[in-house]
């Protein structure tokens, strides 16, 4: 009999109030408080799935609901999306990924420009769009490669199409995969091809991601070795290296990976549907967008029903983020916030889960549906779930 959990990761959408907050200088952020008290969204369904009564949500009380909900706390090291993954994919990042603020090093940057023989500019950081506008036109000239990290622990490469070739750049960036191991090992090295013209700039769909891979097993490759299907979309391939995935579709953006997450519910699934929604974070948190914040989660909204109508029996919903991204904080960059979970199953009465201690809880409870001993961090709350079940 098939079985499967569909996973959804509302990119950047934290709940606030992180008890370490104050230690990653983001105290009082919340993103959900923004989208909601400044885009003032309709989520009737996503209330009644329980978010409404998931502290730091500020929305209005439901009526009814009818799911599991709670909040999470992040217990690795960083607020970035390769540790709130891998997370809740019940492997814990103890150490953070290392950071840059003043830049890569020299003697790095050197040979990392004698590697893939082209030139580096910028090597400081900044934000995406803004480093293109300001830096587009010397790269287009000279062919220089635009170089930049932020807050998090990326090293990030742009380029204009029509200067380096989606394909070229892609093996540039794997390139730089490969050189930066060690203390500059950082958790993504990010290729940002964009199109346009000086003052017209725009970035493109054809973003990757490469990612250090993981240490040691996630809830993906036990899935895998065990002889379920594992299906990522989005970026999910990037965040694991590509590994324990057994399809990925690489689609770019909310439109398009809803749109494959249905396609892949038509067909028969026993196992995990793994989605990330990266335009929560990377067009409306990052750019401090509250608004399209709050649309954006409308339509997420509005794809339930259809969403729920897809799921069998003995199927689970869950639907969480990574970190907070809040769109009316100061700065551009992740926020150490809690994040929501909601969960759902048919016939589950409403059920609190409470503040978790930490992400990996989700892998625990997925493992403890399959029946698979538990090797991974967390503790499953798949029992107060069936606790919950109407008979």
């Amino acid at each position: 009999m098939h079985k499967k959990v569909i996973l959804i990761v509302l990119d950047g959408a934290g709940v606030g109030d992180a008890p370490d907050a104050a230690a990653f200088g983001d105290l009082n952020a919340n993103t959900l408080r923004s989208a909601v008290e400044i885009g003032r969204p309709n989520l009737p369904c996503l209330s009644k799935l329980g978010l409404a009564r998931v502290p730091g949500t500020y929305l209005p009380a439901a009526d009814t609901v009818a799911g599991a909900y709670g909040r999470c706390t992040q217990r690795s090291s960083g607020k970035d999306t390769t540790s709130g993954h891998w997370e809740m994919a019940g492997l814990l990042v103890e150490s953070a990924f290392p950071t840059f603020p003043d830049g890569f090093p020299p003697a790095f940057v050197t040979a990392f420009e004698q590697a893939v023989k082209r030139r580096c500019i910028g090597n400081c950081v900044a934000s995406g769009t803004e480093i293109i506008e300001r830096l587009g036109e010397a790269h287009m000239r000279s062919g220089d490669l635009i170089l930049y990290t932020s807050a998090d622990s990326v090293f990030q490469i742009a380029a204009h199409e029509a200067v380096v070739p989606p394909d070229e750049l892609w093996r540039i960036c794997t390139v730089a995969r490969g050189m930066l191991t060690g203390p500059l090992s950082v958790s993504r090295v990010i290729a940002r091809p964009f199109l346009g013209s000086t003052g017209a700039f725009v970035r493109t769909g054809n973003r990757r991601d490469y990612s250090v891979a993981p240490p040691s097993d996630t809830l993906l490759d036990i899935l895998a070795g065990n002889g379920y299907d594992v299906m990522g979309i989005g970026k999910i391939e990037d965040i694991f290296a590509h590994r324990g995935l057994t399809f990925s579709d690489h689609a770019s953006g909310n439109t398009a990976c809803m749109e494959s997450m249905f396609r892949t519910l038509d067909k028969p699934v026993n196992g995990l549907v793994f989605v990330n929604l990266v335009d929560f974070d990377m067009l409306y948190g990052h750019r401090r967008d509250p608004h399209g914040f709050a649309a954006a989660l409308e339509t997420v909204d509005r794809a339930i029903p259809d969403l729920l109508s897809r799921m069998g029996a003995d199927d689970l919903l869950v639907i969480t983020a990574d970190h907070g991204c809040d769109p009316g904080y100061r700065g551009t960059d992740h926020t150490r916030e809690r994040v929501p979970l909601l969960v759902y199953r048919h016939g589950i009465s409403p059920v609190d889960l409470g503040t978790r201690e930490t992400l990996a809880d989700i892998a625990a409870t997925v493992l403890d549906m399959f029946s698979l001993p538990q090797t991974l961090a967390g503790t499953s709350f798949y029992q107060a779930l069936l606790s919950a079940q109407k008979e």
